[in-house]
């Protein structure tokens, strides 16, 4: 078994938290995460319509069952048990009692914060990071075949071929998911907005184009792209905020948690029509980032990530709050580093003065070095690329 970074925040928070939540997109490792760092645990999955009868018709009963704690799978498919495991919990008042997995932000989350609030110590499991899989001897060998076959873990330990696995995720996981949300009279339109989306992977959102390229109205845009939120499909990444006396682009822009998916959805072949197609740009663009945003998940962290544009287009991929400084970072998808790729991030010092951390830069070559300034790494080290924090209790 490939070992999981989060491990380390999840045996930290169950020292300060009765009850820990794992979440994530389906499929990335949330059981097997739960089980291996809790083996003594019995587990329990509310999937099984026979224990989820149980759960909602007798829930002192059936908590009843668990005098030690239990992991507790797909825990938002049962909400009537959460009043019962405040009430328990607060009796008990042990650290690390109860395990809760889910894959939808809407369910799970949404009952923590109005029922256990508090009591709940949270990490969001992603897919595969390119560390966990190094450290394991199990990294693809090349960039482009990293970016199509993704992160997710079946793709790594068994012999899937991945067109065939996202077909079949598309339509067991993200499709069900979004009936069980929202009602979808016309699944057909909606595969077309998945296709739609990762075709903008790594631009600013509009959701009036992307909902006349649809055929459906702006509203229900807006709801199907909370659903692939709520499902860890995609990701926002806002604006910075911090201007320096230019107006600022106010839109986020839109990611997908795995490069994998995005590949399947834009109809990428293989890793060879990958390293031809126009958008391995943004894929390599989106990966640095969601390698980041797996590195502050992990440590049981919210996301400190933004990138700057100004109304002129003078743009930064990505600004990191380091507290009060801001640390920003460029990346490229170019094999040969090219004293260009520093141009923006010269420019936004200039602007930053004091507030701004030295740069760095990602690129798609195999050599880490400094130029001017700017330590440039390899998209093979990005493992290295900031110092590590070790897990907190929030």
């Amino acid at each position: 078994m490939i070992a999981r970074h989060a491990t380390a925040t999840l045996k930290s928070l169950a020292r300060g938290y009765p009850i820990l939540a794992i979440t994530g997109p389906r499929q990335s490792g949330k059981t097997t995460l739960a089980q291996s760092t809790f083996p003594d645990k019995p587990y329990v999955s509310l999937e099984d319509l026979d224990t989820r009868a149980f759960a909602d018709e007798d829930p002192r009963g059936f908590l009843a069952r668990f005098p030690e704690g239990a992991i507790l799978d797909e825990a938002q498919r049962c909400p009537a048990l959460f009043s019962y495991l405040q009430t328990r919990v607060d009796k008990d008042k042990r650290m690390g009692e109860f395990v809760l997995t889910g894959s939808q932000q809407f369910g799970l989350l949404s009952n923590i914060t109005q029922t256990l609030a508090g009591r709940v110590g949270l990490v969001q499991l992603q897919p595969f990071s390119l560390q966990e899989l190094q450290s394991s001897g199990s990294a693809p060998g090349s960039l482009d075949d990293l970016l199509w076959r993704g992160l997710y873990p079946p793709l790594h330990d068994r012999d899937l071929a991945p067109a065939q696995w996202f077909s079949n995720y598309v339509m067991s996981y993200v499709e069900r998911d979004v009936r069980q949300l929202i009602e979808v009279q016309n699944l057909s339109l909606f595969q077309r907005f998945l296709k739609m989306c990762a075709a903008r992977c790594g631009q600013l959102l509009n959701l009036s184009a992307l909902a006349n390229d649809c055929g459906v109205t702006h509203k229900t845009v807006a709801a199907w792209l909370s659903v692939l939120e709520a499902g860890y499909v995609v990701f926002l990444l806002q604006p910075h905020h911090q201007h320096f006396g230019k107006r600022l682009v106010k839109t986020p822009k839109l990611y997908f948690h795995d490069t994998g998916l995005a590949s399947y959805l834009m109809g990428i072949q293989d890793a060879q029509h990958l390293a031809i197609h126009s958008a391995r740009g943004a894929l390599f663009e989106n990966w640095v980032i969601s390698e980041l945003l797996k590195r502050r998940y992990n440590q049981g962290l919210a996301s400190n990530l933004y990138f700057w544009r100004n109304n002129t287009g003078e743009e930064v991929d990505l600004v990191l709050e380091q507290g009060e400084k801001l640390l920003p970072l460029e990346i490229k998808s170019g094999q040969t580093f090219n004293k260009d790729y520093l141009s923006g991030l010269n420019k936004w010092a200039r602007y930053a003065g004091d507030t701004a951390l030295p740069a760095h830069l990602v690129y798609g070559g195999d050599d880490s070095f400094t130029r001017s300034g700017v330590a440039v790494h390899s998209w093979r080290n990005i493992p290295g690329l900031l110092p590590e924090k070790g897990p907190e209790l929030n």
